[in-house]
């Protein structure tokens, strides 16, 4: 670029900063202006002074240094020029200045623009605007641009910090125009990085966003950048400016940028040095006596044991009472002897191998959990400390830890937080890559999950196992998923201890002030291999290299502190050899230690629960017919009128419904559940239950928590208005995670057995997402770690045509992870046999198929004399069905848990007369009595429930079998062959048959044959396998069936017209019946709020010759039974996942006989009867399902279905009419 080019171009710029608008000049300037940065960038330039380049700079230079001399001994263009690169914090600023700063119009000049363009005013007029005042614009600007770097430093600071001890990611550091070094670079300060290489000198006003100044108001350039340098670019990197809280961001500040506000006495350096020495000693000792040995180390992170522990004292500082740590295996062992002072010597005998003296499997000593109170002496105040016991699987034990903790701030009566401290303990890798870490989070501030503030502390190794983080995560920081929850982040070089000991001291105090996480990253390394037996060269050769030659964090800082002069180099050896010493005292101690017992190292206790407490005394379940009552009518009323309360109008009608089931002393699913909250609330327990949707029910049949319908965030809950004195009763909607709540739910049971806890999935089968916690914690819990809870999963279960993961609440998974054995029959005289039975399973299954069991089951879970996890498979179309209801007699206190419920009928009454006895479970039952009923042979078929599943109830179910010797013996089951109950049941059926010399008879299967899906989607198909198992146990229907079915359905029709016309001459003859009215289909307007209204009886009707033309007709006159067991998927639900489950009224059901129908809904919306020829499954298909005994005429014409009528006198609620007596 010559001379003249240069010219030309200085007087453009001249003459746009003249404002010669509209003229020929103005336009060739910008052209010429905007041709010159553009090539400028397209160089790489990055500023407009770069076009000066080799050919002419000597030429410029020559006129510069002129121009310094004599500004006017050269051409007016080029003293502009040269004095337009004048900088404001001093007389003259360098020539390397910035494009913002050195082209930019001054303020006037762009208002004048503005007039000129003629632009219109803010008040529409087109008079310009005024120009501004005249003022030191560029000293105000230079102060903005300070404001901006210490912006820059508070907000990406970090990413210039000092934080890897292995120097393998350092800052890129630049030197200033002094000479000195800063972290902070272009990633930091980004445009206004060339600011900082100005007047180092110039003094500046220092904004209300710093307190680097203290009760300085201003400070040079220089010592601000130098302030800043060493509080964000050192040895700790803040990450705090993601919060959105003024008053939080403004607390870190000051705890951070305050000069002196880090500095340590002399006498917290030599603690730290001693606590540090028994950190780093303990590990070599290990080392030492133990060098093969997997125990999962601290080396390389040493220095987390010393900051745990000024967690610890400032936490009891601030009144805590109660530490609660998770953590996963690396530095277990360490913060056992260390933190909780657990004798060395009981940790040492685990490495010895030696035999138990309790029960129990036991689990690896790195695994473990301690539970001990102790005196801190740095406060001088007494402090529980629990380490949580828990598996490989890493993070899951963080809810559980939660869950502990929340039920313990419960107990203490603390409501905030000031007593109960939670810490959880995590690895890089897995802190980033474990998807419970983000559901935990997300409790965090969750009204009935928050534990008010825990403190996330990070032993980042830098690599997890053998993967570098580059292939292990995708953010910068292992941390970034705290940002969810806006917790402050406090990545601190583990090889600085000073400054890790800051970073614990401030995050304790933080947690105090505003009960909210906080995450601190200890970035260290790991000088072993994953453990002590692995050789990580294999996979990270360069790191390793540069670990072996680093000095340990105790060896740094000895020589720092020696240096400083804080302590001697024999006070730092004395240190050393007091802990070896302790060490070898513990290691003579361990050797004369020949047993140990698993309960010593329990993390939860229960003082004073098991002291004087026979186990095996099961306490009576029921209640008296008063607190029935009480219970029923506050539980069926609305709200007090005082309350102002106003209710959904389907609440109205569902309030109703209860109110006359009460007055007819009668129960339902939701009352039965009442009743086992309602009376355990009034006996003092406390009754917690959550889940995805449980104040209503996914089914909506519950409804505890009732909303207001015109105010926002008004809610009644009739439970926790029963008595003056109850107990608290807390029901929770949960997020959207099944892993992290139970867990949460879990940790919870864990806190005391005073408790009532329960988790209800969405569905069954959603408990697949919580499969580790099921594994690790509940189904093994107890075994491992001598640790009881009585946590309960309600898990909705049934075939009903939902599809594959919406019907089975996978029932063989729990049942394989049972702990009886199927081989051996137990001593059943044993007068305790019931108690025993339950205390030596590792949990209880069940599948209640009334109202009463499901109450007896509950209190149980509160009156035994131990705790066992309850897997209950609640019912989904039974919650409102007609047949499973339980008179109030069966909750009195002469009655108790059935383990199994015999056939109170005929069958029942004249076993010689019994032909097949058909053991079932759940909800299989119902459709099994009403076909039994259909194929009349209620005096043939006994229909025996196995209500327990898990401990299996040999001693009834002998008995059952001995009632009918000469029958034959069924098991039938809705689900796979290679799912629900019949692979754990079958070898236990025999069992008891053995246990009899003469029984040579055995148990054959019924029901659907294997398949990997869970069920099918098929309407039609789920039908046909549906019809396939009734043929199986009852054979094909009969003329004489058909003809009486078909009666019973014209009857049932001429009733419900008569019943229709006559209601339409009460109304005057012009009105359709009332919407509530009818047996059918009842709803409020809304598709939310089902009626639970009962239905008649299900009958499943045969075939007819034609499907009905509109299925859904006889819905709506009552004339027809409901679908056998998916009329509760064939509701109006806009959902997949929480399909409206109202009852539907009795439907007629009429399918084809020779093909399917043509709509693929109408047979399960009308309760079809049993397959015609053409339709029913192969014996094949159905496996070892066997041929009926008898058959009906393949000939015989199709009859029309059968009608249902208002009740039904064979239910099985009806046929008994003796009271309830306990199974025992």
């Amino acid at each position: 670029m010559n001379q003249c080019r240069l010219r030309s171009l200085v007087r453009m710029r001249r003459e746009l900063a003249l404002g010669l608008l509209g003229t020929d000049h103005h336009i060739l300037a910008q052209l010429a202006l905007r041709t010159v940065q553009t090539s400028s960038q397209l160089c790489g330039a990055h500023d407009l002074d770069s076009f000066a380049n080799g050919c002419s700079a000597a030429y410029i230079e020559g006129l510069y240094s002129k121009w310094k001399r004599n500004p006017k001994s050269v051409d007016a263009s080029w003293d502009e020029l040269f004095g337009a690169d004048e900088r404001p914090i001093s007389k003259r600023k360098p020539f390397q200045a910035s494009l913002s700063r050195k082209y930019r119009r001054a303020p006037v000049e762009r208002t004048a623009l503005k007039a000129r363009l003629g632009e219109r005013t803010a008040s529409g007029g087109a008079a310009p605007a005024p120009s501004a005042p005249p003022s030191d614009w560029k000293n105000i600007d230079d102060h903005h641009t300070i404001q901006a770097i210490i912006r820059a430093y508070q907000s990406r600071g970090h990413l210039a910090a000092d934080l890897d001890p292995l120097g393998i990611i350092l800052p890129h550091k630049g030197a200033s125009v002094d000479g000195s070094q800063r972290n902070a670079a272009k990633e930091v300060l980004r445009q206004h990085y060339s600011y900082i290489f100005g007047d180092l000198n110039a003094m500046f006003k220092l904004p209300s966003s710093t307190m680097i100044g203290g009760d300085e108001e201003f400070l040079p350039l220089r010592e601000i950048l130098d302030r800043l340098e060493r509080i964000y670019c050192g040895h700790i990197g803040v990450e705090y400016m993601q919060m959105t809280s003024l008053t939080k961001t403004t607390w870190i500040r000051d705890r951070f940028e305050k000069p002196g506000a880090l500095d340590l006495s002399k006498e917290e350096k030599k603690l730290i040095l001693e606590r540090l020495t028994r950190s780093t000693g303990f590990e070599n000792f290990l080392a030492k006596k133990f060098s093969s040995e997997k125990r999962f180390g601290l080396e390389g992170c040493d220095i987390m044991i010393p900051t745990i522990k000024e967690v610890v004292d400032r936490s009891t500082d601030k009144g805590v009472e109660s530490i609660l740590i998770g953590m996963a295996h690396r530095g277990r062992l360490n913060v056992l002897a260390n933190i909780c002072r657990k004798p060395i010597a009981d940790i040492l005998s685990q490495f010895h191998g030696l035999e138990a003296t309790d029960s129990g499997s036991g689990d690896v000593k790195y695994h473990l959990g301690v539970f001990q109170e102790r005196l801190n002496r740095q406060t001088n105040r007494m402090v529980r400390i629990t380490v949580v016991a828990n598996p490989s699987h890493l993070e899951h034990v963080n809810p559980v830890l939660l869950g502990k903790a929340r039920a313990e701030m419960f107990q203490r009566g603390d409501t905030c937080g000031n007593k109960v401290l939670p810490i959880i303990i995590h690895g890089d890798a897995s802190f980033c890559g474990q998807g419970v870490v983000y559901e935990s989070m997300h409790l965090s501030d969750l009204p009935n999950y928050t534990t008010y503030g825990t403190i996330h502390i990070v032993s980042n190794n830098q690599v997890g196992f053998t993967t570098d983080p580059r292939f292990s995560r995708s953010s910068r920081y292992c941390t970034d998923v705290a940002k969810v929850v806006s917790a402050p982040i406090l990545h601190v070089n583990a090889d600085d201890p000073e400054a890790c000991i800051k970073c614990a001291r401030i995050a304790a105090e933080y947690r105090d002030a505003f009960k909210k996480d906080v995450v601190i990253d200890i970035v260290g390394y790991r000088r072993n291999g994953h453990n002590e037996a692995d050789e990580p060269m294999f996979t990270q050769p360069l790191m390793y290299q540069r670990i072996r030659k680093l000095k340990t964090c105790l060896q740094l800082y000895s020589e720092k502190l020696i240096k400083e002069g804080v302590v001697t180099e024999n006070e730092f050896k004395a240190l050393v050899s007091e802990y070896d010493k302790i060490c070898e005292e513990a290691w003579a101690k361990s050797k004369t230690i020949k047993t140990i017992r698993y309960s010593s190292w329990i993390d939860s206790p229960w003082p004073g629960f098991f002291e004087g407490r026979d186990r095996l005394e099961l306490c009576p379940t029921g209640i008296s017919t008063d607190t029935l009552k009480t219970i029923g009518e506050i539980f069926s009323s609305p709200p007090p009128p005082e309350h102002k309360f106003e209710m959904h109008k389907g609440i109205h009608r569902i309030m109703a419904l209860r109110k006359q089931m009460v007055q007819d002393k009668v129960a339902d699913w939701s009352l039965g559940e009442a009743f086992a909250f309602g009376s355990l609330l009034k006996e003092g327990i406390h009754v917690r239950l959550s889940g995805q949707d449980v104040e209503r029910g996914t089914f909506s049949h519950r409804h505890h928590v009732l909303h207001h319908q015109t105010a926002d965030k008004v809610v009644y809950n009739s439970l926790d208005h029963l008595y003056p004195d109850q107990a608290p009763y807390s029901v929770s909607n949960s997020s959207l995670s099944e892993c992290a709540v139970l867990g949460f739910e879990h940790g919870y049971s864990m806190a005391s057995p005073h408790a009532l806890v329960m988790w209800e999935g969405q569905f069954g089968d959603f408990c697949n997402t919580a499969q580790c916690i099921i594994d690790t914690f509940i189904a093994s819990g107890e075994t491992k770690w001598v640790r009881q809870s009585g946590v309960v999963l309600l898990l909705p279960h049934g075939m009903e045509g939902m599809g594959p993961e919406h019907s089975s609440g996978r029932m063989e998974r729990f049942l394989q992870m049972s702990d009886d054995d199927p081989d051996v029959y137990p001593d059943t005289c044993d007068c305790d046999f019931v108690a025993r039975q339950l205390m030596n399973i590792n949990w209880i299954v069940t599948n209640f198929s009334t109202p009463a069991n499901i109450f007896h089951g509950l209190r149980r879970q509160v009156k035994m004399g131990f705790r066992k996890p309850l897997i209950n498979f609640s019912p989904k179309s039974l919650l409102r069905h007609p047949l499973a209801r339980s008179p109030f007699k069966d909750f009195n206190e002469c009655s108790c848990f059935q383990r199994i419920i015999p056939d109170k009928g005929p069958a029942g009454k004249h076993p010689e007369c019994v032909k097949k006895v058909v053991f079932c479970s759940g909800k299989v039952y119902y459709d099994l009595f009403k076909e039994r009923d259909d194929h009349e042979q209620v005096e043939t078929v006994a229909l025996v429930r196995v209500e327990q599943l898990c401990p299996f109830p040999y001693d009834l179910i002998s008995q059952q079998l001995e009632l009918y010797p000469e029958a034959d013996l069924l098991w039938a089951q809705e689900e796979h062959k290679n799912m629900g109950g019949w692979f754990y049941v079958q070898p236990r059926f025999d069992t008891a048959l053995l246990k009899n010399e003469n029984e040579s008879r055995c148990v054959s299967y019924h029901g659907r044959p294997p398949s990997s899906s869970p069920a099918t989607g098929n309407k039609v198909q789920h039908y046909n396998e549906y019809k396939a198992i009734i043929k199986s146990i009852f054979g094909e229907l009969t003329p004489e069936n058909k003809e009486r079915l078909e009666a019973k359905i014209k009857a049932q029709q001429e009733k419900a017209k008569a019943d229709t016309q006559s209601s339409s001459s009460a109304k005057g003859g012009s009105s359709p019946p009332a919407k509530g009215g009818s047996s059918g289909k009842k709803r409020s307007g809304s598709d939310s709020v089902p009626s639970p209204a009962p239905a008649a009886p299900e009958a499943h009707s045969p075939p007819m010759a034609k499907p009905s033309k509109n299925p859904r007709s006889p819905s709506k006159r009552g004339a027809s039974p409901p679908s056998k067991g998916e009329s509760l998927s064939k509701k109006k639900s806009g959902s997949d996942s929480a399909p409206s489950p109202s009852p539907a009224a009795p439907e007629a059901q009429s399918p084809p006989m020779d093909k399917p129908s043509k709509n693929p809904r109408s047979p399960s919306k009308r309760g079809a009867s049993p397959p015609s020829k053409g339709e029913s499954f192969s014996k094949k298909r159905l496996g070892s399902a066997p041929a009926p005994s008898s058959a009906p005429s393949p000939h015989s014409k199709p009859q029309a279905s059968r009608p249902h009528f208002v009740k039904n006198k064979n239910s099985p609620e009806e046929t008994g009419s003796e009271p309830t007596k306990p199974d025992l």
